[in-house]
């Protein structure tokens, strides 16, 4: 099944997470599909927190992929931002 989810990267203390299409049987860190977008919860000031590409995450889920909750929220947000 493929998901879209999280993938951490960054520092420790200083996480960065890139969103990503993936196999779920992979893990987390490992090989995935395609990158669509980043999240930095500890961006500051200018910095931005959240880029994604809404209409490749909408293909995704159009053609079966399962998105994690966390995801789901993010997506909201982004789509909230974009209006």
């Amino acid at each position: 099944m493929v998901k879209i989810r999280l993938s951490r990267g960054g520092a420790k203390k200083k996480p960065f997470y890139h969103i990503i299409v993936a196999d779920s049987r992979k893990s987390r860190d490992g090989r995935n599909i395609e990158r669509v977008g980043f999240f930095n919860p500890v961006a500051r000031g200018q910095e931005e927190r959240l880029r994604l590409d809404l209409e490749r995450v909408d293909y995704w889920t159009g053609v079966g992929a399962q998105v994690t909750e966390r995801v789901k929220s993010l997506v909201s947000e982004a789509r909230k931002a974009a209006a």
